[in-house]
């Protein structure tokens, strides 16, 4: 292959990903029908789950009726996973399709609300994962002779060594540092490889703005990153830090999704964000359902629901109608940017979400309400609860960072501002406690994403 075939070429698998939406549903439909089969064949839970809708996938003549079985949830995996422990000695024996001998790889989820959701992948199902990578950076301008440094988590989870190997596959140079080594290391590799690219979460680049000078004498705009790449994390879709991270290092932003599974999507990296291309149609089945009654959501420009997705053509664990509580938002019409395909907004986690007097807020909502006061915040902040969601007594409170070089007599302006602007676009009326820069922990979890709730007592 030709550089000058690279430099033409704007999608990475033309003939796939440039399908009309009709070919696109029957390879959909030919690859479902075939995934089904294999299910029900090859896996004990699969089997006794058709057996308890009380039908086979020979009943399954269309879409609709696909939509007729039952939903799996990660509290339904991680029980499923603890019976074939009790009845196997391991947690394989009722999800997994393929035989042990054709597992090559075992990610995971960050297991911080119960115990790790496992996936298992074959060669083939990690060559998937592979073309699914490429799409995206491919679309992004990613090209062999490229180096990009990875500083997302490292360890089992789906967006660590998956996402890593995806790039090495298309001939990018991977230099794979993990957040787990902290921020010298990463700012040591920096300097050291000179990467045109970095993935990492937005908060990170944010820090790297903010303490760049401090830490290596240099502006981050003078690194030579020329593609900052979101994950983990809301922000990479906020306005405000997308124009702050686009400043601060004089490079593109991007949107995406990381994962060693079938769900893929990465946004233009224009300066407008009009939601990440779905980019892995062919290999998962896309579905919105109301958060509530779990009614299926039909897909129009602008519909918000629940995210349900089923692997097809994937051989070790395809989840079938699996929903991990994402709230999407799903643009259905052709995006200026020319790329094909329907693209989602991430609103936010079901889990995750507060209920305020009758009001649904998400906490990365919060989050980019606070951002759009930068630099006059920091855009750190926590939400702080009596007690466990969703519900909250309110008023909602929060701690919110002042801007560097912000006066003490400038601060109920913007408390009056921010609070204007968070009941007119969230219809909340918060309570806000100031504190200085740098003062609020940045507390992360262990695939790296920053925690913004804390529960306290009121008077601590």
């Amino acid at each position: 292959m030709e550089n000058k075939y690279w430099k033409e070429r704007k999608l990475w698998n033309e003939k796939i990903e440039a399908m009309s939406q009709d070919e696109l549903r029957a390879l959909q439909w030919k690859r479902l029908k075939r995934q089904l089969k294999y299910n029900y064949e090859n896996s004990i839970y699969y089997r006794k789950k058709f057996e308890e809708a009380g039908f086979t996938p020979k009943d399954i003549r269309s879409f609709e009726d696909f939509q007729k079985i039952p939903l799996m949830t990660k509290e339904e995996h991680r029980r499923v996973q603890q019976e074939s422990i009790e009845r196997f000695g391991h947690p394989y024996g009722l999800i997994t399709c393929a035989p042990l001998e054709k597992i090559i790889r075992i990610s995971s989820t960050s297991g911080t609300t119960g115990i790790p959701t496992l996936y298992t992948l074959t060669r083939h199902d990690v060559q998937v994962v592979n073309e699914m990578h490429a799409r995206k950076y491919w679309r992004a301008g990613l090209r062999p002779g490229h180096i990009v440094l990875q500083a997302l988590s490292l360890s089992m989870f789906t967006g660590g060594l998956p996402l890593s190997d995806g790039l090495q596959a298309m001939g990018v140079c991977c230099v794979p540092v993990g957040m787990e080594g902290g921020t010298k290391r990463i700012v040591d590799y920096l300097l050291l490889t000179r990467p045109h690219a970095i993935i990492t979460t937005p908060s990170f680049g944010e820090y790297l703005i903010e303490k760049a000078l401090s830490l290596i004498g240099k502006e981050t705009h003078e690194l030579g990153v020329r593609w900052f790449f979101c994950a983990a994390e809301p922000g990479g879709g906020i306005p405000a830090i997308r124009e702050k991270l686009r400043n601060g290092f004089q490079a593109r932003v991007f949107d995406h999704t990381g994962g060693g599974h079938a769900f893929h999507g990465i946004c233009c990296g224009d300066e407008e964000y009009r939601g990440m291309h779905f980019v892995s149609p062919d290999h998962c089945i896309l579905e919105l359902v109301d958060p509530e009654t779990k009614k299926p959501i039909e897909m129009v420009d602008g519909a918000i629901g629940e995210m349900v997705f089923t692997f097809i053509d994937w051989e070790g664990g395809p989840l079938l109608r699996y929903v991990l509580g994402d709230i999407l938002q799903i643009f259905t019409k052709p995006c200026e940017c020319g790329f094909p395909g329907i693209r989602f907004k991430i609103m936010g986690r079901g889990d995750d979400m507060l209920i305020v007097k009758g009001v649904n807020v998400y906490p990365s909502a919060i989050k980019e309400a606070i951002a759009h006061f930068y630099p006059r915040t920091t855009g750190i902040f926590k939400i702080l609860l009596d007690q466990p969601g969703p519900l909250v007594k309110p008023p909602l409170r929060l701690k919110v960072e002042y801007g560097s070089g912000l006066k003490s007599e400038e601060l109920e302006s913007l408390k009056d501002d921010l609070k204007k602007y968070m009941k007119e676009h969230l219809r909340v009326h918060p309570e806000i406690e100031w504190v200085p820069p740098d003062s609020i922990p940045i507390e992360k979890g262990a695939t790296g994403k920053v925690k913004l709730v804390e529960v306290r007592k009121k008077d601590s």
